[in-house]
């Protein structure tokens, strides 16, 4: 059996770390050196001899810069005779671009999809693995003999949410309908009752809440989505659950990018208790504050891959 050489880009080092910590001494550390020149071009070599072993490359596309480092260090390990490559890309950026609405607008998710399928096979092939997509269909956009991989932190919410509700009763919600199915089968898991908000959209940059679809009544809420940018659906959802009588809101996401001040503003609006997040996004880490607890995703990366035949 090949051995295991794990890599990762300059943002993801955190993460490539926590998983070694796990998974050493089975997994090998894989060596890079990285450099800018001064006329702004990026300098990369692949340190660790990788010919005929199994690589794992963890990097986010989380800007266009990190995009084009994952590609060329997974076009590098494939040039020096990788066995077989797996990316893993535990925030897969762009997701809310997953189609055209306007004449003219370009799909990233589909232009970033296409880009790493232009990648030339390994002997074993190239996998992608994506950690709870904003979109599923975003899968179908890989070409060639790429295999996508979807994986749902499904037991990160879970057990987040039990941490949070601390053996009370509560009520799992989503911040709005379109998320309600993922949140109906995680409060089903969970044995207790799911909550969503109806919106009705005033504007291109506003909207209006006008139901919510369960009694919250002197319960503890706790609001699951599956990312949290600026965090602006989220403060409504939780005013409207709030408004109708919550004991408590905290909230759980799988991806905490907290652009724009966006974790500020969530402490600001003084409704919410409590935050969890996974490490799938580096701005989660530069965050220090105590309403804000960050959970690694190192296990359930490390789990898929004890899980795949040998």
């Amino acid at each position: 059996m090949p051995q295991k050489i794990i890599f990762a880009t300059q943002h993801y080092q955190y993460l490539k770390d926590r998983i070694l910590s796990i998974a050493a001494p089975n997994w090998e550390n894989g060596e890079l050196d990285i450099r800018d020149f001064p006329d702004g071009e990026h300098y990369h070599r692949i340190m660790s001899n990788v010919s005929n072993k199994e690589v794992i490359l963890i990097g986010g596309t989380i800007d266009d810069k990190e995009t084009l480092e994952l590609y060329d260090l997974a076009s590098g390990c494939i040039q020096l005779g990788a066995h077989s490559l797996t990316i893993v890309i535990p925030f897969f950026g762009y997701s809310t671009m997953e189609r055209a609405v306007k004449y003219g607008e370009i799909v990233k998710a589909k232009t970033r999809a296409v880009l790493f399928s232009s990648l030339p096979n390994t002997s074993r092939g190239n996998r992608i693995v994506m950690i709870d997509l904003h979109v599923d269909g975003i899968t179908w956009y890989f070409e060639n003999d790429i295999r996508p991989v979807h994986l749902y932190a499904k037991d990160f919410v879970k057990e987040a949410a039990l941490e949070l509700a601390a053996g009370e009763p509560f009520v799992l919600a989503s911040t709005d309908a379109g998320r309600a199915k993922w949140v109906e089968s995680l409060a089903n898991d969970l044995h207790v009752p799911a909550a969503f908000v109806f919106k009705r959209r005033i504007s291109g940059d506003e909207t209006a809440i006008t139901a919510i679809s369960a009694d919250v009544k002197d319960k503890i809420v706790i609001i699951y989505d599956d990312m949290i940018r600026t965090g602006g659906s989220l403060i409504h959802a939780a005013e409207s659950y709030h408004d109708a009588g919550a004991k408590d809101i905290c909230v759980i996401t799988t991806h905490g990018i907290f652009a724009g001040n966006g974790f500020e503003k969530i402490k600001k609006s003084g409704i919410i208790k409590k935050v969890i997040c996974s490490d799938t996004h580096p701005n989660a880490l530069a965050i220090h504050d105590d309403m804000l607890q960050v959970k690694s995703v190192d296990r359930l990366i490390l789990n898929y891959f004890n899980e795949q035949p040998s």
